[in-house]
């Protein structure tokens, strides 16, 4: 007993060695991430039962919006937006904020928030085919191999039988989500340039406020629909834009600057997993085993690519 308890002293000794106070937090601050963003799927489903997609992010990024630039206001005073980026970063805002949850929120209402879980593990992909399209960029072996193989598997987990069902709304919720996912990638690639002028918090303030402008008058074409909403609905909106939009970002940001890119990468790759078990566990949603192994197969691709970053580093 005495061997045994020794022993297992020791190895959380050598544990604290290989991982300082910083790392083990930071890891922590992973951990919070994927589950605020995997959750965020399933809460998306639940308010746009009540409330409209666009009119529901105008008020998550609203809020977010302002907690942002307090934010900014205190950390980074002196930093000004140059009026040359001004048109990038308002092109950031559209793309990542606008266009991107406008087609992800309507995207869940009419599939499920599983197959948006799986569905948003292909952003690596379409970023790297946006990337040598536009950019040029040399296209290797393994990442051609890792785009092959993640288009199989989307497929799968897209279609759910294999066979594509146009006149199936769940189908249409899963294409929106494809073309959110591909308005990502563009936000990604507009933001290549601006990331090495500007900090990520200012990135993230600026163009979650253009954004968010973007849905004001959008969201008339919803007032039909306006009514009051539920408490549960409301908690909601305040997780989203709390937990997911400001909090996750920062913790990410946090971990970001401590942890090695590949670390994140995989914990990032593990959100898709996350809103397969909430989805199921809290909105009790059916998910056909051909859909969980298109998804592991999107996310082997994702690994490949990943281990041909690593070998290149070292």
């Amino acid at each position: 007993m005495n061997y045994n308890f020794n022993n297992e002293m020791a190895q959380n000794g050598r544990l604290r060695l290989i991982l300082s106070d910083e790392q083990f937090l930071a890891n922590l601050a992973m951990v919070a991430v994927i589950i605020f963003w995997g959750i965020s799927y399933v809460s998306i489903k639940i308010t746009v039962i009540e409330i409209p997609p666009i009119t529901m992010a105008l008020l998550r990024f609203a809020i977010a919006s302002l907690m942002l630039w307090a934010i900014l206001h205190r950390v980074e005073p002196q930093t000004k937006l140059e009026k040359s980026d001004l048109p990038k970063m308002v092109l950031g805002g559209i793309f990542g904020i606008a266009i991107y949850f406008i087609f992800e929120n309507i995207g869940v209402k009419f599939s499920s928030a599983i197959n948006a879980s799986l569905i948003v593990s292909l952003v690596p992909i379409i970023t790297i085919v946006l990337d040598v399209l536009f950019f040029h960029s040399r296209l290797s072996f393994l990442k051609l191999l890792g785009v092959v193989v993640a288009v199989g598997g989307s497929y799968l987990a897209v279609t759910a039988n294999g066979k594509v069902e146009l006149s199936s709304g769940q189908f249409l919720g899963n294409i929106l989500m494809i073309c959110a996912m591909i308005s990502w990638a563009f936000f990604t690639l507009v933001n290549k340039s601006l990331q090495k002028k500007y900090s990520g918090l200012f990135l993230t303030t600026y163009e979650t406020i253009f954004g968010t402008l973007c849905f004001i008058p959008l969201s008339f074409l919803e007032s039909k629909e306006w009514k009051f909403f539920s408490p549960i609905a409301l908690g909601n909106i305040l997780f989203l834009a709390f937990f997911c939009s400001v909090g996750g970002y920062l913790l990410y940001t946090y971990a970001l600057k401590r942890l090695d890119v590949a670390l994140t990468t995989i914990y990032l790759n593990l959100i898709p997993v996350v809103g397969v078990l909430c989805g199921y566990l809290i909105l009790k949603e059916s998910v056909l085993p051909i859909q969980l192994v298109g998804g592991t197969i999107t996310l082997l691709a994702i690994v490949l690519i990943n281990l041909e970053l690593m070998f290149r580093k070292h």
